[in-house]
């Protein structure tokens, strides 16, 4: 078994674990545990009421943060024409096509999205080994594919903080929702963002609970179990 630290038991022993929390007091209760030295990430996990394996039960989509995630959001666009100079304007990291592909190709990877117009992703799908790997393969189901009049909005909420959700293979939502130095209302505000998105999403071939447990914890502490209800109620004010 695992060995656990002194800050971590001491962390354990603020949770009640046989008690369902409010998002708001789980909130409270992570900002109070004794940190690390590092700015650790808040995440929120989901054990979903689906099958992983049946095409009509699959979850995906992306969600806005309203405070982001803590740090800059590096961005590259494939794109040309027009599109490419939209882009350009909009301020992002890198833009192109072909050198920007060769350039990944060598090995470029110092980004956090990558977006792309319909039109030049015949090219870009020869990056799909690379990408795909770490989640950043431009997909029209995350939204990172778009045409060049939504650019300029696309680029904006991916700068803001945009995060992808995805079912994984056990059935388990994974989601960052901030970073611990945040302040309570940062993290909430986050949080329902994150909920609102992923309720939105509910597939037409869910059956049964759609959200079986929700648990919010940081990088290195332990969890702490949502009440369900409160939670899955969540709306933007």
């Amino acid at each position: 078994m695992k060995q656990r630290s002194k800050r971590y038991l001491e962390a354990l022993k603020m949770v009640d674990t046989t008690r369902e929390y409010h998002p708001k007091e789980a909130i409270e209760t992570i900002l109070k545990m004794p940190r690390v030295k590092f700015d650790e990430t808040v995440e929120l996990h989901l054990r979903m009421g689906l099958d992983p394996r049946n095409s009509s039960q699959q979850v995906r989509g992306v969600a806005t943060l309203p405070h982001g995630l803590g740090k800059p959001v590096r961005i590259v666009v494939f794109a040309q024409g027009d599109a490419e100079k939209i882009a350009r304007d909009a301020g992002v990291d890198e833009v192109g096509v072909d050198d920007l592909i060769k350039k990944i190709e060598e090995g470029f990877l110092d980004f956090d999205v990558a977006i792309a117009t319909p039109d030049v992703m015949g090219k870009v799908s020869k990056l799909g080994k690379i990408l795909g790997r770490r989640g950043l393969m431009p997909n029209p189901k995350s939204g990172t594919v778009v045409q060049a009049a939504d650019l300029p909005r696309v680029i904006n909420e991916a700068r803001k903080g945009r995060v992808e959700f995805k079912l994984d293979r056990t059935g388990i939502i994974h989601v960052p929702i901030g970073k611990a130095s945040f302040d309570e209302k940062k993290l909430l505000d986050n949080l329902t963002g994150v909920i609102e998105a992923i309720v939105k999403a509910k597939p037409s071939g869910a059956k049964g609970q759609y959200v079986e447990t929700a648990t919010i914890a940081t990088t290195m502490s332990p969890g702490i179990r949502l009440d369900l209800k409160p939670t899955l109620s969540l709306t933007a004010e």
